[in-house]
């Protein structure tokens, strides 16, 4: 009998090849792909990867029309342009199918990585699906391996066509409401790609509400008191005063016995803190946005070179559990071998700490993101290690003794007007000193004030401040509440933001702005199709998609209640077609007028514009007002311009920026006479290079 073994990816299968070998591994290659040949008990096994998805859905017949649900899977080479690479792996797979007796899926254990092998499976292999195997693993240790292939049981042809079900769906909402929005666009006569899917809606949904609380929000004006006292500032407990009349009079009333304030009561409180859980992907993806700034795609990519590297477990999990049977002991052993975490390994050894604290969430495939205690074999990226030290030592932490604060409120009477302070410190750090420096605690250390002591004020204040908007999310928070929400999955969140963005619907990474045009899709569809934005619906379709996984319910009932949603809302889109196109186009002729206007003409008050001359297609800036008005002026070429609505002190024209790939942005005005440049072609001459740049960018 021989066996085919599928892998996810390359680097995996041939660390499958090595943990199952008991006599060497045989390294070959077909269609310039590498394969392994290994013998386990006198079986010989074939290791081969796949790429991810090798297959994916596409339209069965032509067209461009909507609504279509008329799909087939095929391979990913021959329908996208950029997936030529995955036919040698298509076609090793295929060959060697036709060699083999059995199958087993062993890419990654979720509902994707059941769909990939199951697919290679069925299309490749020509193999049913009842009577293939799976391997899972949560780490690619020689262990996990050997355990995952000693105990494989049957496919888990739920989860695949769960995940089946999952692609079916987001093809029918992605393409169709893709197309419908297209439509309705260039029926105004303007093209752009668009996109919505049935994430998309429901996550710019909750950017773009956000956006409108922020601009609808009117800053309320309140004032708050402090009392200086022995250095230390107290706040009136009241906090915040509406009215300034009532912050006035609480004011006056302190003055009158600031010289005779009493300590009322000193109270201090004891709390032990536990420690964070282990990492699921979302809370190390806003972990890692909060101690290093990386995106949370950014952060699923490096925990994937990790996992790849046998350097930690796999990261797409939900669970924030370790259980008994990782052997967390030998984990711990592990690490303390390597120097970087001996010292805190071995205090825990030492001190017999083995259990856990964890959190609630759980994941029935994986446990939370764990280091398997190897040392890496070879040198892992800077970014890699970070990430790596952040989830080791977070491992280590979750054993450590719970941290123990102090906390001290002194309450303060002037007269009839009350204060109070409050501060903490750290009576033992615990788990903190396993953490550092991913987590500290604010030290706010109080006098020892005394109950009934008599004390003088030395300032009273009464700033005035005012209420602020709630903040805009980061990438880390949107992904938070979509996982709140039930929208999407652990590895598809990130991708749906990187959507929004491509599609020009948001900007900005550590603060989410929903862009003019973002906030004109949301409102057309909040009008006219509001079911494309609603997280209800889309989060029952995800609910059922979990029960086909668990088998209570069948993929084609799913696909059926899927399209006649989705027929519903296509029916009641077309209806409104000319309006939402109208709406949308409105905008983008309005953004793209914003984009061309550099500013006010000096000569004539009209708007300087980006031009392109008709046969030479070169830019240059030119009024509105033509052809009353000749103004022009050369602009760089092979370059974006962008407005900055600055007017330059000088020459008084319009100040632009010049951005070139690859090239630090800079600003320069539109007039190549300004005796700004003047100066700095002197200082060219004379040896200096400030300003040589953009000099010589003008007269291009």
């Amino acid at each position: 009998m021989v066996s085919l073994i599928i892998t996810e990816k390359p680097k995996v299968a041939e660390k499958v090849a090595a943990a199952l070998s008991e006599n060497g591994v045989k390294r070959k290659q077909r269609f310039n792909v590498s394969y392994f040949e290994v013998e386990r008990r006198g079986k010989k096994l074939l290791i081969a990867p796949a790429v991810g998805h090798i297959y994916t859905l596409k339209q069965e017949s032509s067209g461009s029309g909507y609504p279509v649900f008329n799909v087939v899977w095929a391979p990913v080479w021959q329908v996208e342009k950029g997936a030529r690479f995955t036919k040698d792996y298509l076609q090793l797979l295929e060959s060697l199918g036709k060699e083999c007796d059995e199958f087993i899926n062993s890419c990654d254990y979720d509902v994707e990585g059941s769909l990939i092998g199951a697919n290679v499976i069925r299309f490749a292999c020509k193999a049913k699906l009842e009577n293939a195997k799976r391997m899972k693993f949560s780490a690619l240790t020689k262990e996990d391996l050997v355990e995952a292939y000693e105990n494989m049981g049957l496919l888990d042809v739920n989860n695949a066509l769960a995940g089946e079900t999952r692609h079916m769906l987001d093809w029918f909402w992605g393409i169709n409401l893709s197309r419908a929005l297209m439509h309705a666009i260039r029926s105004a006569g303007v093209y752009k790609v668009l996109s919505i899917g049935r994430v998309q809606g429901p996550a710019l949904n909750i950017l773009a509400t956000r956006e409108h609380e922020i601009s609808k929000f009117k800053p309320e004006p309140y004032w708050q008191l402090y009392a200086t006292c022995n250095k230390v500032r107290f706040i009136h407990i009241k906090e915040k005063f509406f009215k300034k009349e009532e912050a006035e009079a609480a004011r006056a009333n302190s003055e009158a016995n600031k010289e005779n304030a009493i300590v009322e009561k000193v109270s201090r409180t004891e709390k032990k803190v536990p420690p964070n859980p282990p990492f699921d992907l979302t809370s190390l993806q806003v972990e890692a946005f909060k101690c290093f700034g990386f995106s949370p795609a950014l952060t699923l990519e490096l925990a994937q070179a990790l996992y790849e590297a046998s350097l930690i477990s796999y990261p797409r999990t939900s669970s924030q559990k370790l259980p008994a049977k990782l052997n967390l002991p030998k984990i711990l052993n592990s690490l303390s071998t390597n120097p970087a975490y001996a010292e805190k390994a071995k205090a825990l050894i030492s001190a017999g700490k083995t259990k856990p604290y964890e959190g609630k969430k759980e994941d029935p495939a994986h446990p939370a993101i764990h280091p398997t205690g190897l040392m890496p074999k070879e040198a892992i990226g800077e970014k890699e290690l970070k990430l790596y030290d952040l989830i080791v030592k977070r491992f280590l932490a979750c054993f450590a003794d719970w941290a123990v604060r102090e906390g001290m409120r002194v309450d303060l009477a002037l007269g009839p007007e009350k204060y109070y302070v409050s501060g903490a410190r750290t009576v033992s750090p615990g788990w903190i000193s396993f953490y550092e420096p991913y987590a500290k605690f604010e030290e706010e250390m109080l006098p020892d004030f005394k109950e009934g002591e008599r004390l003088k004020v030395s300032k009273i204040e009464m700033p005035q401040k005012e209420t602020t908007p709630p903040k805009r999310y980061t990438e880390a928070s949107i992904i938070q509440a979509l996982e709140k929400d039930g929208l999407g999955t652990k590895a598809t969140r990130a991708v749906v933001i990187e959507t929004l963005h491509e599609r020009g619907y948001i900007r900005g990474k550590k603060s989410i702005e929903v862009t003019p045009f973002g906030l004109a899709v949301h409102a057309a569809l909040a009008k006219h199709c509001p079911e494309i934005l609603d997280k209800k619906l889309t989060r029952e379709f995800e609910e059922l998609m979990e029960a086909v996984a668990d088998g209570k319910t069948t993929e084609e009932n799913v696909i059926k209640e899927g399209k006649e949603t989705l027929e519903a809302i296509l029916s009641k889109f077309k209806k409104n077609e000319t309006a939402i196109g109208g709406s949308l186009a409105g905008v983008l002729t309005e953004q793209r007028r914003e984009a061309e206007t550099l500013g006010k003409c000096p000569k004539c008050g009209g708007n300087m514009m980006i031009k392109r001359g008709i046969k030479s297609g070169k830019q240059f800036a030119a009024c509105s007002e033509y052809p009353k008005c000749t103004n022009t002026y050369p602009l760089p070429q092979n370059a974006l311009i962008v407005p900055t609505q600055k007017i330059c002190e000088k020459c008084g024209t319009p100040i632009y920026i010049v951005r070139r790939k690859g090239m630090k942005d800079y600003e320069m005005c539109l007039d190549p006479k300004c005796p700004s440049k003047q100066a700095w072609g002197k200082q060219k001459k004379s040896g200096g290079d400030e300003g040589g740049t953009q000099a010589k960018a003008n007269s291009g």
